[in-house]
């Protein structure tokens, strides 16, 4: 029963951050800028998850000046992912964004090689070539439809998955013994201090609040910031780490699903195909690790 449970969180966790892009793209068509959707989203964010931390009774131990700043500097990989990920929306289609974005899987294993001196294991580097191959067929290129595309959109797309890679990485590195919320709260601050600093002359534009605005951030960061965090929160600990990475994989289909339905954005066989191939690639490293590891250790 508990195993049905955590599945279920991490499953409606990363389906309701596939949904973030329908708020970032409603937010360019009703004319907002990066910088006005990017400051109010981190501030509604910020008050949101403070206020669960604090309602929550969340412990402060185990912080200190050192690691509390290491946290927050943490978190600007979070403001950085927003602002790329959603730059990239402006130019390309919303598919091609979230395919882009998540190459921040492979990417991922290349930061722990490099830093962590963790050396890929064979099945990985397979696994990192049938990523490649699903992105050939998602980016839709045998059809010609990436031609005419704002090379800045792809720019920020790769940027936004290095970015993601990176939180992923150092976030498991700092601090690890400090309450989850509190981290998570603190995370979110540095991130916002940065996305102020970022787009400063965009801050007084958010005033007057216009409704449009608040709609399209508080989307944003209730299913981008704060619900997938609640969920895998209390999902994570119920499954293993293999099965949680896996599950997380369903938030690009239901991206993609959502911008062909919602967005009107034409997805072709070809696309489904390549997204296709990423699931079963990620999928393909995670069971396969396990089994080589196994194996190794017999």
């Amino acid at each position: 029963m508990k195993l049905n449970k955590g599945v279920l969180f991490i499953l409606l966790g990363a389906s309701f951050f596939g949904f973030t892009p329908i708020f970032a793209k409603l937010g360019f068509s009703y004319g907002y800028s990066l910088g006005q959707i990017n400051i109010v989203q981190m501030v509604i964010s910020s008050f949101l998850l403070w206020t669960f931390t604090l309602l929550k009774r969340s412990s402060f131990k185990g912080l200190n000046k050192k690691n509390v700043l290491q946290i927050m500097i943490t978190g600007c990989f979070i403001g950085l992912t927003s602002i790329f990920y959603y730059g990239s929306m402006q130019y390309l289609p919303a598919s091609l964004a979230i395919i882009l974005m998540f190459q921040f899987v492979w990417i991922g294993i290349i930061l722990e090689w490099i830093f962590s001196k963790i050396k890929p294991a064979p099945v990985t580097v397979l696994s990192i070539i049938l990523i490649l191959v699903g992105v050939f067929f998602a980016s839709d290129i045998l059809n010609g439809e990436i031609q005419g595309l704002p090379i800045k959109g792809f720019i920020y797309g790769i940027l936004s998955a290095f970015t993601y890679a990176g939180f992923i990485f150092f976030s498991g590195k700092v601090a690890v013994n400090v309450d989850p919320w509190t981290r998570s709260s603190l995370m979110v601050t540095g991130s916002t201090i940065l996305v102020f600093v970022l787009f400063m002359p965009d801050i007084p534009t958010v005033l007057p609040l216009e409704e449009n605005l608040l709609t399209t951030a508080f989307g944003v960061s209730l299913f981008g910031a704060v619900l997938p965090p609640l969920l895998f929160a209390a999902g994570a600990p119920l499954v293993s780490g293999g099965i949680a990475n896996i599950l997380t994989t369903i938030e690009l289909p239901i991206a993609i699903l959502s911008a062909s339905i919602i967005l009107s954005e034409t997805v072709t066989p070809l696309q489904w195909l390549g997204t296709a191939i990423i699931l079963v690639a990620i999928a393909f490293n995670e069971f396969g690790t396990n089994l080589f590891r196994i194996r190794k250790h017999y």
